[in-house]
């Protein structure tokens, strides 16, 4: 599963072929989630607030290059990195 962005530990990251709704994926520590790419609304799993809040930001700012990502995952193509969260 290909990580298109780290940030403050928070790994995204999403998987080739992926089943709808599109989605990206959520590694922070022992945490896992699934976020909806229209919606930032967890799908699966759970994230603290606080690193839920910087996910959200940082997707709100890069949601057309999730959508160009998600485009190429499901295409069996490498996704692009994405710049992290300042």
């Amino acid at each position: 599963m290909p990580t298109i962005s780290i940030f403050y530990g928070i790994l995204v990251q999403m998987f080739f072929d992926d089943h709808a709704p599109p989605h990206f994926h959520v590694r922070y520590a022992e945490y896992r989630a699934q976020i909806n790419i229209q919606t930032l609304e967890i799908i699966e799993g759970n994230l603290p607030r606080t690193a839920l809040s910087l996910v959200r930001q940082w997707a709100t700012e890069h949601q057309a290059e999730l959508v160009e990502n998600w485009t190429l995952c499901v295409q069996m193509q490498s996704p692009k990195k994405i710049a992290p969260l300042p």
